[in-house]
C-alpha cells in the first residue's frame, strides 16, 4: 500500500472521529475530509498509471565539415 494512501486514511479518520465524537466541530475540521479524499484518490489514480517512457535525445554532436 502506498504511504500516500495511507496518510489520506489517517485523515479520513481523524475527520470521522472529530465530526462524529465531537459534536461541534469547527468548520476548518471539514478540510480533513477535502484532502484526505483528494491524496486517496490522487495516489490510487498515480499508481494505475503507466510510467512514461524514456526518450533518448536527439544527438547534439556537431559534425567537421
Amino acid at each position: 500500500m502506498d504511504f500516500g494512501i495511507i496518510v489520506g486514511l489517517i485523515m479520513l479518520v481523524v475527520w470521522a472521529v472529530l465530526v462524529f465524537v465531537v459534536n461541534n466541530a469547527p468548520g476548518y475540521v471539514h478540510l480533513l475530509l477535502t484532502l484526505g479524499l483528494f491524496i486517496v484518490i490522487w495516489r490510487i489514480v498515480a499508481r494505475g498509471a503507466p510510467m512514461p517512457k524514456r526518450v533518448k535525445p536527439p544527438n547534439s554532436t556537431k559534425q567537421s565539415q
